[in-house]
């Protein structure tokens, strides 16, 4: 088991394998009490959309998304840990999910090309993110101009997203429900360091 360290930026988001097949087998178990297609529908994913699952985790909500999306769109399911993105590579082959692309970031960056997404989400996972500026810098980059952010506050109060989206230069919020922000990319906006 790999041991849980924050000496890199590519180990610091990263849960050691143990819990992160807890939170796998939690996940299962949540989403057949609370299915995740609804979300995903509320946050207006369209066909042909290209949208971005950051911190995917072990695909919750990937096959809803893919069939979201259809055909003429892709669903990239992007996670620090190789765990969750053999996870999702294993479900979209299973499930034919040909729309589906895992990808493992490096850290603070996911490798997808510049403003490549409609929609990102981030959910139920930022509250363990150690350099948030960092990681909203990287969804501002890989997020359209018109481009929409979804992102909900994990396990940490509800301020502390809202000045960490604020506080970035990068982000504004467009509106807030009780489970999520959504938000637009400011434009002309680079990240800081």
């Amino acid at each position: 088991m790999a041991a849980y360290t924050h000496n890199t930026a590519e180990q610091a988001d990263r849960m050691p394998d143990l819990h992160f097949r807890l939170m796998s087998l939690a996940f299962r178990v949540r989403d057949r009490i609370r299915p995740p297609g609804r979300l995903l529908v509320e946050i207006r994913i369209r066909e042909g959309m290209t949208v971005v699952d950051y911190g995917c985790g072990p695909g919750s909500y990937v096959k809803e998304a893919s069939g979201l999306v259809g055909a003429a769109g892709t669903v990239y399911a992007v996670d620090v840990h190789e765990l969750a993105v053999e996870a999702v590579s294993r479900r979209a082959r299973k499930e034919g999910l040909a729309n589906v692309v895992p990808v493992r970031a490096k850290g603070y960056d996911s490798g997808l090309p510049d403003a490549v997404a409609d929609l990102a989400y981030a959910l139920d996972m930022f509250h363990m993110v150690e350099n948030q500026k960092a990681f909203l810098a990287e969804l501002h980059r890989i997020t359209k101009p018109d481009g929409i952010l979804i992102l909900d506050d994990g396990h940490q109060p509800r301020e502390k997203t809202r000045r960490a989206l604020l506080d970035s230069g990068l982000w504004t919020i467009e509106a807030e429900t009780g489970e999520y922000l959504r938000c637009r990319p400011l434009s002309g906006n680079t990240p800081t360091e």
